[in-house]
């Protein structure tokens, strides 16, 4: 099966087990996920499935948007609520407008230290599996931008928020460092992505929908082809140009939009290739499916 799945992820499961169920439901190997989720966290969890797992890269740097609970009172080692409290419970004592005036720091571009117990790679191991062994673990920052992050409410000592982040950017590193500026600690107790990139909450199915989804039907809900990675234009060629380009050679395309990238069909829904410009129509395959 060849394709973009959009899944809704529901909490207590990891983005690995999520892959893992797919992989039963769809009889598919070759499956990929694009943005992992924490365990705790829920929502939009969008799966390359077949030859498109070799698009991953195309898709990589897509805004995420969240809707979540900030707890203040006490910290804990993963700065979520699956972690452990690493300090004294201290009161809050700010106000919602308080804390929304200390909220405005995290927006803009800005340099941000992942949690130690996260999917960053240091020497390429994974930070938690580093942390949970006991090795001490120097995670590097990292340049993100927060297009918006908005406090909503505030009842007793959790606070509402939606937030848009860019990719890379760590939720519970917010939530952990407003803690601190309200100088009494904070964590996140709930995370829901209602968006990553072009996906949406509307377009994904739950586990158990999939479940209970036939191969026939579960290909009829995934997202068109040509309704994937917009931002590229879709040509369609003969066999003549379908071998060539399986071939890596470059080829003149009927294409004039002038963008770096464009999609290739041998159909109006099989996608042969992804191909870049050389200079005018002539054009380079990069990454060729089939």
């Amino acid at each position: 099966m060849n394709g973009l799945l959009v899944l809704d992820k529901p909490s207590g499961i990891t983005s690995h087990d999520v892959v893992a169920i797919v992989r039963r439901a769809t009889g598919e190997k070759s499956i990929g996920h694009l943005g992992t989720l924490d365990p705790m966290a829920t929502g939009v969890l969008p799966l390359l499935l077949g030859k498109y797992t070799r698009l991953a890269q195309f898709f990589g740097q897509a805004d995420k948007h969240y809707t979540g609970h900030i707890r203040f009172g006490f910290v804990t080692d993963s700065f979520d609520a699956d972690g452990v409290p690493a300090a004294e419970t201290r009161p809050l004592t700010q106000s919602l407008d308080q804390l929304r005036e200390l909220s405005r720091r995290f927006r803009g571009e800005l340099d941000q230290v992942p949690p130690i117990f996260s999917a960053k790679k240091i020497n390429g191991v994974a930070a938690h599996k580093l942390a949970r062994a006991g090795v001490e673990v120097a995670v590097k920052p990292a340049r993100i931008t927060i297009h918006s992050f908005e406090l909503t409410s505030l009842v007793g000592d959790i606070a509402t928020f939606s937030m848009s982040v860019s990719a890379g950017g760590y939720v519970r590193s917010v939530a952990h460092e407003l803690g601190q500026l309200a100088q009494c600690g904070a964590h996140l107790s709930s995370l829901r992505r209602t968006c990553a990139g072009a996906f949406t909450l509307e377009q994904s199915m739950t586990i158990d929908q999939l479940k209970n989804s036939s191969a026939v039907d579960l290909e009829a809900l995934l997202p068109h082809p040509r309704t994937l990675l917009t931002e590229m234009p879709s040509v369609t060629v003969d066999d003549q140009l379908a071998g060539r380009l399986r071939n890596g050679m470059q080829v003149n395309l009927p294409d004039f939009s002038q963008a770096p990238l464009i999609k290739v069909f041998t159909t109006p829904t099989d996608l042969l290739a992804i191909a870049r410009r050389i200079a005018g129509t002539l054009m380079q395959p990069i990454v060729v499916l089939g």
